[in-house]
């Protein structure tokens, strides 16, 4: 018969502390390759487009706003975090004339730039810890009512962190500026932003962020750059 005693012994309780501490290094080891993965990752798309780097940490503050509002749990906003900074990293596959190009794309450059979210997903699917965010990734582009791209899916259907991507990357494209056009004032930029609830976007989410994008008004236009 087990005493208490013995489940309490010094050596016993040695062992365990040993085995806590190698379990602490262990998830700080994991922590630094997920941080190191994520910012290589980062940095290859910046080579590609110096613009994203700024672009992705805009997105990936407001997100964990926006999540925590939502109550995600710690895990799902490590993954919506993630998602929102490498959200573009499928670009890497999309050439460089279609990206800078200052015009209007045409249906076939327009398909292509589609393929990125595909692309991302295809990329961040295979590192170890990254599959629930490779779906963020690929379902960025969804739309409430089934327009979006690539999955064509709906309402419930899309991942919540990729909803929350949907919104906020929206309204950074039209506040920023491009090459052949101003950013939109943060006023109009919101008012689109409610123009497309239930078709484009998902009416909560975007509820909540104009809380936020409306607190960050005075600092969101001249924050943002060309792109």
């Amino acid at each position: 018969m087990t005493t208490t005693l013995e489940l309490t012994s010094p050596g016993r309780s040695a062992s365990l502390e040993n085995d806590r501490m190698k379990m602490m290094l262990l998830e700080e080891q994991i922590a630094k390759l997920r941080a190191g993965a994520v910012f290589a990752l980062n940095e290859m798309l910046d080579l590609k487009d110096m613009n994203t780097g700024l672009h992705s940490s805009r997105l990936a503050e407001w997100a964990i706003r926006v999540g925590e509002k939502l109550q995600m749990t710690d895990s799902d906003l490590a993954d919506l975090e993630t998602g929102a900074i490498l959200h573009d990293v499928g670009k890497n596959g999309v050439a460089e004339s279609i990206l800078s190009k200052p015009g209007k794309l045409d249906p076939d450059e327009r398909r292509q730039i589609e393929k990125h979210s595909e692309y991302g997903w295809a990329i961040l699917r295979v590192i170890p810890g990254f599959e629930k965010t490779a779906l963020l990734v690929l379902h960025h582009h969804e739309r409430m009512d089934g327009a979006g791209y690539p999955a064509g899916l709906t309402a419930e259907e899309i991942p919540l962190g990729s909803k929350v991507i949907s919104v906020i990357d929206s309204f950074d494209a039209m506040v920023s500026d491009r090459a052949y056009r101003k950013g939109l004032p943060v006023a109009e930029a919101i008012r689109r932003l409610h123009e497309g609830l239930g078709t484009q976007f998902d009416g909560d989410i975007v509820n909540l962020f104009v809380r936020i994008a409306v607190s960050d008004s005075s600092e969101v236009n001249s924050s943002v750059f060309i792109r």
